[in-house]
């Protein structure tokens, strides 16, 4: 989707007027979506562009959200302790990265607000419900990466307001969870929604996904007692309790790819990936001792085993990098054909898996979680199980010919076993991380940065650092919020951060 924005102004940050005056879109399906009013003269209608329309029907413009907001990103991959790099020094996988954009304003947010406004001409109540997911979706991974964002007042250039204050990590927090509240209240689950390439339609799935996401805000909260008005552990019982959450891998909030322009898997064709990118060894190892199969998915044989011809399911044949290591260090494991590269599904097949922002596996180890942690009643070792059997159905379900790597396998023996068995009677440090370590081994390429930021709050899995090297807690603000949004930026870093605006300074939701 990165060629269907055009010219989108150099601030990027989603909020000043600069890039107000000069937003366009590509497509001819939403060129002129910024005009304030349409032409009333004779004249004027004479002279109407019929590709250059004042509105459009917001089934366009879910389409375009949705497929914008699925797309997988393989930085987290590097962070998490999945891959390596070899071509290079990579500041995720050495933990020193810098600053990010804003992009999710200019992106995705500006679009959802078009696509709420048109819905609400219409009185379509299933359009603007989708968009408070949308919303909440974006300000909460906004938030998670930064900090105190723009969110009462973002996007709200057409009203005159270029330079947004800042909100508290709590204030959007709870917000967004107010939204989602109204989007729960509003969808109308007997309408079929057009447009809509994550669900076909089926607005009962939507319902589902909007109240497990809520659920994925409360636990991400778990060090704090209240958000706003909302009691963490309260709300998260209410919510598990009385509405409808996802059953099966049926309800992923997920978006299956077509080998089509536009439509194909994000990292298709991608050179990086054919080349540079290998597996880290921490990731590999987890399965290796479990002799979980779900490696084979994940990874490729190392060429030294392929040249002797071991077979696809020998956990032998598999290697990975030390991510703390130097480049040029995992680079001579590759002379030495003794490292095992991403699994070329990954970057040969334009279909390949469909990516989630929330699956039912997830929403499972949520579950799990909260149980464990007594926030709700129930089998904690149940939500677990159901977690662990979903994800192997996922794979058994959407990778080619899963026989070759699934074939002989046994969920319930695999749930037996010493290493991933879970026990109501261990304590409870040793219950999350079972919890956690699971949960992270079903998140290559899925659910962008959730691996990570379960780390930051839990500590499990624990990951492999560098001596003398922490693990950051957030992303410096953009350089153009610096230069276009002064004041009310570091308003926010002088209240959050003390002024210094840190990749290692913790933010509200940690500490």
């Amino acid at each position: 989707m990165k060629n269907n924005i055009n010219s989108i102004a150099k601030s990027q940050n989603g909020i000043t007027a600069r890039w107000l005056r000069k937003f366009s879109i590509k497509s001819a399906a939403f060129a002129g979506l910024m005009l304030l009013a349409s032409c009333e003269s004779d004249l004027d209608k004479i002279n109407e562009n019929p590709n250059d329309k004042a509105t459009v029907d917001p089934k366009v413009l879910l389409t375009y959200v949705s497929r914008n907001t699925f797309q997988v990103n393989g930085d987290n991959m590097y962070v998490s302790r999945m891959m390596i790099g070899t071509d290079g020094e990579n500041s995720y996988q050495y933990m020193k990265w810098n600053e990010t954009s804003f992009e999710a304003y200019t992106k995705s947010l500006l679009n959802v607000g078009k696509m709420m406004e048109e819905a609400t001409k219409l009185n379509n109540k299933n359009y603007l419900a989708i968009g408070k997911f949308y919303r909440a979706y974006h300000f909460f991974n906004l938030s998670l990466k930064f900090g105190s964002i723009p969110y009462t007042e973002a996007v709200k250039g057409e009203s005159g307001i270029t330079q947004p204050k800042y909100d508290s990590q709590e204030t959007v927090m709870a917000g967004i969870l107010s939204e989602l509240k109204e989007a729960n209240d509003l969808i109308n689950t007997t309408d079929k929604i057009e447009g809509d390439i994550v669900y076909n339609g089926d607005a009962t799935k939507w319902k589902k996904l909007i109240n497990s996401f809520r659920l994925k805000i409360l636990i991400t909260m778990s060090k704090k007692m209240t958000l706003g008005s909302y009691s963490v552990t309260s709300e998260f019982a209410s919510i598990a309790n009385n509405q409808p959450l996802m059953t099966s891998i049926s309800d992923n909030g997920e978006l299956k790819f077509a080998d089509a322009a536009d439509s194909r898997y994000s990292m298709f064709n991608s050179s990086g990936y054919g080349s540079s990118l290998y597996m880290a060894n921490y990731f590999i190892n987890l399965f290796k001792l479990r002799q979980d199969p779900r490696l084979f998915t994940f990874a490729a044989q190392t060429t030294g085993a392929k040249e002797a011809g071991k077979p696809v399911t020998d956990f032998t044949g598999y290697n990975g990098g030390d991510p703390n290591s130097s480049y040029l260090d995992n680079a001579a494991l590759i002379t030495a054909k003794n490292i095992s590269k991403v699994n070329d599904r990954f970057y040969k097949d334009p279909t390949n898996e469909p990516s989630s922002v929330l699956s039912y596996s997830e929403l499972e180890f949520i579950l799990a979680e909260a149980a464990s942690r007594g926030w709700i009643s129930g089998s904690a070792k149940t939500h677990y199980d159901n977690a662990i059997k979903a994800s192997f159905s996922f794979y058994q379900t959407y990778v080619k010919n899963p026989g070759q790597y699934f074939s002989g396998f046994d969920v319930n023996q695999y749930l037996a076993s010493s290493l991933v068995v879970y026990n109501d009677a261990d304590v409870p440090e040793k219950r999350l991380e079972k919890i956690m370590t699971q949960k992270y081994m079903t998140m290559f390429h899925q659910s962008q940065w959730t691996s990570y930021y379960d780390y930051l709050r839990t500590g499990y899995p624990e990951y492999p650092l560098k001596d003398g090297v922490s693990a950051p807690f957030r992303f410096r603000y953009p350089e153009t919020e610096y230069n276009y949004n002064s004041t009310n930026l570091k308003a926010a870093v002088a209240a959050q951060y003390g002024g210094n605006d840190d990749i290692r300074s913790k933010p509200w939701w940690l500490q």
